[in-house]
């Protein structure tokens, strides 16, 4: 397909999400909206319908109370008694519901307060009839009775309520008509919004097998092209594996060659030295011969202040060969460590590791107690890696945070750790000397060292660490700030096997 193919394609794509896109969103918010004043209405309707129930059983009540008085007007018993009672009690509530129910509408808030009155009027009643009945002036309570009745009392709160139910009927009706047509209309927008859809779906259907039939072109030309990547990529692995082992091997047969040339420069250097201090000797003895005498021991003769200045200045420039002698035999021996570790293969075992760092605690406890140091051990999760490599890690981690404490200042160092997806996380942390920020990486390459060299190093340790670090199929890292102590962060798989090992080799 040509470019302008593609763009035009593109084009409409992007159009076609669009349109659905702005589709949906529409039919969202309308159904949205419709379904809300459904659910809107419908809460109206049951509304009405609580009002019309509460209404019948506060007419229920009133009925009730009314029989158990005149039952017990007639009869004196004590059960029509306690149904006036109940009823009563059952009455004032009912009121309260239905005042509250009907707040919202002004018509009904008119004839709730002429019901309440008629039927404070009607309670009133009921406690004066009851009261000459407990008296027994049963004559005085048929007539409270007679008068109720001519004074319409019953017939008044009956009128109201029934007034309120038809009110309430008359709205249960409009409010039945306005669900019916939210429910209709949304039912109406989700069918043309689904019919909608189905169109775009078949439009994106189209387009998607078009697009990927391209795509199954292209693949294919791709496949043609890359037939040979995977052996490509394996020779390429395969040579650099073999580029890797010869830089090991070439490093070790380096650093071991150098040894021997090393160890002659350092047996000539001693002989010169012993050989420097025959001469000044003989110098010293010839100077010091006095005329016409006899010679005196060499030893005993001092030298003359140029002579003297030469011998320091002979013993310096040796003591600066010696020194750099020295440095140079350290810097080959640890070459020759590191090329053995790369070529040891690790081995996998299960290790407690609380007890493993508190075993390489136990063998720093001298130079930890020289540094007035205090190392606390906290809870560890167990591993499976190999023990002489995580030794050779933490030894080096523990050993440089009691190297590197500030002077005068108690130390502690804590080592905790934890899980996470798999992997476990140790940290090693100091109050100790710091290191800048700027420093942070420098620490970890070969042969370099950060801040102030007062502490016997040759700059290998930190790079070893990462190296073996890696090798486990894990992270290193350093959070620290000047003068605010350091904590290193070593994250390595729960349970290293054989699948991973050597995985960086």
């Amino acid at each position: 397909m040509t470019a302008e193919g593609q763009r035009r394609r593109a084009f409409w794509q992007i159009l076609l999400f669009a349109a659905g896109l702005v589709v949906l969103t529409a039919i969202s918010a309308g159904s949205v909206y419709l379904v809300n004043k459904a659910r809107g209405d419908n809460k109206w309707v049951v509304h009405t319908l609580e009002v019309e129930n509460q209404l019948n059983a506060l007419l229920l009540e009133l009925r009730r109370a009314e029989s158990g008085a005149r039952g017990y007007l007639l009869t004196q018993g004590e059960n029509f008694k306690a149904d006036h009672e109940k009823a009563v009690a059952e009455i004032v509530p009912a009121l309260d519901r239905i005042t509250r129910l009907t707040g919202d509408n002004p018509a009904q808030r008119e004839s709730i307060e002429k019901l309440s009155a008629a039927i404070e009027t009607r309670l009133g009643q009921f406690a004066q009839e009851m009261e000459f009945v407990r008296q027994g002036q049963l004559d005085k309570a048929a007539a409270l009775v007679r008068e109720a009745a001519a004074a319409n009392t019953t017939s008044t709160i009956s009128r109201e309520a029934n007034a309120m139910i038809r009110e309430e009927e008359r709205l249960f009706r409009l409010r039945s008509v306005n669900a019916d047509n939210s429910q209709t209309l949304a039912a109406s927008l989700t069918g043309i919004g689904s019919g909608l859809v189905v169109v775009l779906a078949l439009v994106s259907i189209w387009l998607v097998r078009r697009s990927a039939r391209s795509r199954d072109e292209a693949e294919a030309r791709l496949r043609d092209s890359n037939v040979n990547l995977e052996a490509t990529v394996d020779e390429r692995t395969a040579d650099l594996r073999e580029a890797n082992d010869e830089i090991q091997r070439f490093a070790y047969i380096v650093s071991h060659d150098l040894r021997s040339p090393l160890v002659n420069i350092m047996g000539f250097t001693s002989e010169l030295e012993e050989l420097g201090k025959d001469i000044f000797r003989r110098i010293g003895g010839l100077t010091g011969v006095p005329a016409g005498g006899p010679p005196l021991d060499v030893a005993e003769v001092p030298l003359e202040d140029a002579d003297k200045q030469m011998s320091a200045d002979f013993s310096e420039a040796l003591g600066f060969i010696k020194s750099s002698i020295a440095r140079m035999d350290r810097l080959i021996s640890a070459i020759l460590n590191l090329t053995r570790e790369g070529r040891r293969e690790f081995q996998p075992e299960r290790i407690d590791t609380r007890d493993f760092i508190e075993a390489i605690v136990s063998s720093l406890a001298h130079q930890a107690a020289e540094a007035q140091a205090e190392i606390h051990i906290e809870p560890l999760p167990n591993i499976v890696s190999d023990r002489l490599a995580l030794e050779q890690i933490f030894s080096n981690l523990i050993d440089n945070a009691i190297k590197y404490l500030k002077n005068g200042v108690p130390g502690e160092i804590r080592i905790r750790g934890r899980t996470k997806l798999g992997y476990a996380i140790f940290e090693i942390s100091d109050n100790g000397r710091g290191i800048d920020p700027r420093d942070h990486q420098r620490i970890f390459d070969l042969f370099r060292r950060a801040g102030t060299q007062d502490k016997p190093g040759q700059g290998i340790g930190l790079a070893h660490v990462r190296a073996l670090v890696r090798r486990l199929g894990g992270t290193m890292s350093v959070s620290s700030e000047l003068n605010a102590g350091s904590t290193f962060t070593i994250t390595l798989p729960i349970n290293w096997n054989a699948s991973n090992r050597n995985a960086d080799r």
